[in-house]
């Protein structure tokens, strides 16, 4: 079992807020282990006062989640009382953001920890999260919940959608013979 130490966490925040500046972005980073614990926290200069928080939220979404707040989006939009009833949790230590920015840190297949981007727009957030876990040898790729094996590719997606649509053709075309 691999843990994200104290180097890796600040090798993370270091090229993170590197990131950003070349972004012309002040921005804060968090980074904490797979079960949510602060590691490492870093405030940008010029960095609105409240992003440190926004921050450590989302690298613990991203961690207890064990998957990134984008890909939580959809399920907390088709159940928001549910994703509002766990940031009320007793064990909840932050709020359960799904949202860009929120970045689950993965390494030899494993959960390790969550990165939170905070200070820019949510694309530049999780353009920033991702160009810098990818550039220190992390993985980005997590499979869909519910579904164990290999990430959904692109091409797996849309093969997906021709089967749906297929289908779909199918259907209409018994209908109407």
């Amino acid at each position: 079992m691999s843990s994200l130490t104290l180097d890796a966490a600040d090798e993370i925040v270091d090229a993170a807020l590197k990131r950003a500046q070349s972004l012309g972005k002040a921005v804060s980073v968090a980074v904490v282990d797979a079960g949510g614990f602060v590691i490492s926290v870093r405030r940008s200069d010029g960095a609105r006062p409240l992003t440190p928080d926004i921050a450590r939220a989302k690298a613990y979404t991203a961690a207890v989640m064990q998957r990134p707040g984008k890909m939580l989006k959809k399920w907390q939009e088709s159940q928001p009382v549910f994703f509002a009833q766990l940031s009320q949790l007793p064990g909840a230590a932050l709020p359960i953001m799904a949202t860009e920015g929120s970045v689950t840190i993965k390494k030899d297949g494993e959960i390790i920890g969550g990165l939170g981007i905070a200070g820019g727009t949510a694309d530049e957030d999780q353009q920033v999260a991702d160009d810098v876990l990818e550039s220190l040898g992390y993985e980005l790729e997590f499979a869909a919940w519910g579904v164990t094996g290999k990430p959904a590719g692109i091409s797996e997606q849309a093969g997906i959608s021709e089967q749906a649509g297929a289908t779909e053709q199918t259907r209409t075309t018994e209908a109407g013979a």
